[in-house]
């Protein structure tokens, strides 16, 4: 899937300025390149760019807010200068798998003064001799190179995965999506339930109309019954008087 068509069913009908987060894992880039990605999202922390074919990041857009950028498996080897200028405020970047082999490419990060971690697993700049003595002394204000300290410590979960409040968000708007499928199946449930009394209501009033039906038809056979006793009433009448 090309990635401007991924992004825009990643949007999910939101306005660019309310996304926080976006995962946009294994598109495509267009020859090499971002696509459909701009300064809209003038509100995002968060983007996922993992194995989508990306050469250049010459074109991405100025992201102010942006905190944490996953750029592995790529085809990166150079011009990261372009996310220096661009990404002021980047704290976590991941350039695991990419083709980056000289120390010197990284020197434009210098510049992303409060960057904490920063991931070159599977990168060939990783065999250099002294490589993570190197980095440490281009990049002074790293705190993580490939998830561990100058002394080798492992960063702790919340310094590598993302945040809850990312998560969170998700699950409510996941949350909202689910509710709003609830309330739309009560709703036909009502209009079926309302269905189901206005059929039954109907069947009532046949079924006491018949029953008036019945009644009167009884009501007249007795009638009937009572004219065809009355003439013989009066003959036995008459007889009784001719015997007196």
């Amino acid at each position: 899937m090309e990635m401007k068509k991924r992004i825009h069913l990643e949007l999910r009908n939101r306005a660019p300025s309310t996304v926080k987060e976006l995962i946009l894992d294994n598109c495509r880039s267009i020859n090499g390149k971002m696509g459909g990605l701009t300064a809209a999202f003038v509100n995002l922390e968060f983007l996922s760019l993992i194995n989508v074919g990306l050469m250049t990041v010459s074109n991405f857009p100025r992201l102010h807010k942006l905190k944490r950028l996953e750029l592995s498996d790529n085809r990166i080897s150079g011009g990261l200068d372009v996310l220096a200028e661009k990404l002021p405020n980047l704290t976590h970047l991941n350039l695991s798998g990419n083709k980056l082999k000289d120390i010197s490419t990284l020197e434009p990060l210098k510049k992303l003064e409060i960057l904490k971690s920063l991931d070159l697993f599977n990168c060939e700049v990783t065999n250099l001799d002294d490589y993570r003595e190197s980095v440490f002394k281009l990049l002074p204000q790293l705190t993580y190179l490939d998830g561990c300290d100058m002394e080798h410590r492992e960063a702790s979960e919340s310094e590598v995965e993302c945040p809850d409040d990312y998560e969170d968000e998700e699950e409510d708007e996941d949350e909202e999506e689910v509710e709003g499928e609830e309330y739309a199946e009560e709703e036909d449930d009502d209009e079926v339930s309302g269905e189901d009394e206005e059929e039954d209501f109907g069947q009532d009033e046949e079924d006491e109309d018949e029953d008036d039906d019945e009644e009167d038809e009884e009501a007249e056979a007795a009638k009937g019954q009572k004219r065809k006793r009355d003439p013989e009433d009066e003959e036995d009448d008459d007889d009784d008087e001719d015997d007196d």
